[in-house]
């Protein structure tokens, strides 16, 4: 899971502290907006839309200034959300990207979508220049308060942990810790966020053990690719040896040493050679020329 969907997922669940840190005034009531915006270049990965009783609220979190070339840039993004989301709803907007890690970026302060004929202006919130007091003294966003400005990294995040440490619901604090231990992770090691959060609590919670087992899945899979890769290969190897068999007889074990190292694409390679071997000789020199590409390339029996 990224930060920036991990921090899509604190706001859609407390949505109400996300409203009251962001919006000039309180809202009543809120609600997750759960929209069609799903043409290109809309992407909702890391996008929250919230609608009030007098406006929507958009979030997007973004851990990295510049986008990767598939997608759209930001100040074009937010234009174009603003226009759907307009279409729609109908209702004023407003629009907030938070930059979770420091960086100079320029496009890390850009504010604004403009071309000739339009300007679209947006909020932009760059956490390490936020008082980090606004996170401290809420425990929905305890989360972010190791990314805000700070002269004692350190000090801070042993406040954080302090305070996680005093929220009375057990449910509640292991959630907020497994939160806090993974976007402290974009300012400080492991084994230092370890030392602070009780890791005992972190793994209590049902968006740790998420994260733990979907990177567990992930490795899995990984494996079991690598391991169907593998079966793969040895059964084309094989096929490949009983072919040189009944062609050539019985190989010599060196030569089966050299066929044993060979690259997938040199196995195939050799697959469509050898149907011109009529003797090991021919094998033989096939293999040297794969050792040494320079060689004079052999002549094919006739």
């Amino acid at each position: 899971m990224s930060f920036d969907n991990l921090c899509k997922l604190l706001s859609e669940k407390y949505p109400m502290d996300f409203a009251r840190w962001l919006l000039p005034e309180e809202p009543k009531t809120i609600k997750l907006l759960k929209t069609e915006l799903s043409i290109e270049p809309i992407r909702a990965d890391f996008v929250s839309f919230f609608q009030t009783e007098k406006q929507i609220l958009h979030l997007e979190f973004q851990t990295e200034a510049t986008s990767s070339e598939r997608r759209t840039p930001i100040p074009l993004r937010m234009l174009d959300y603003y226009v759907r989301l307009k279409r729609l709803h109908r209702l004023p907007i407003t629009q907030v990207v938070i930059f979770l890690q420091q960086t100079n970026d320029p496009k890390a302060f850009v504010e604004a979508y403009e071309d000739e004929n339009t300007t679209h202006r947006y909020r932009v919130i760059r956490m390490w220049e936020q008082d980090p007091a606004i996170f401290l003294n809420n425990p929905a966003l305890l989360p972010l308060a190791p990314l805000a400005r700070t002269d004692s990294p350190q000090e801070l995040l042993s406040q954080v942990a302090e305070n996680i440490a005093k929220i009375e619901d057990r449910e509640t604090k292991r959630d907020i810790a497994a939160y806090t231990e993974i976007l402290a992770g974009l300012r400080f090691e492991k084994d230092f966020i370890r030392q602070l959060l009780s890791e005992e609590i972190m793994q209590e919670s049902v968006i740790y053990q998420d994260i733990f087992q979907k990177g567990e899945k992930r490795g899995e899979e990984r494996g079991e690719k690598r391991g169907e890769k593998r079966g793969e290969v040895k059964g084309k190897r094989n096929t490949l040896m009983r072919q040189l068999n009944r062609r050539l007889g019985e190989i010599d074990s060196l030569l089966v040493d050299q066929i044993q190292i060979l690259t997938v694409e040199k196995l195939d390679d050799l697959a469509e050679a050898l149907l011109e071997f009529s003797e090991v000789t021919d094998l033989v020199s096939w293999l040297n020329e794969q050792e040494n590409p320079n060689l004079q390339p052999r002549e094919t029996s006739t």
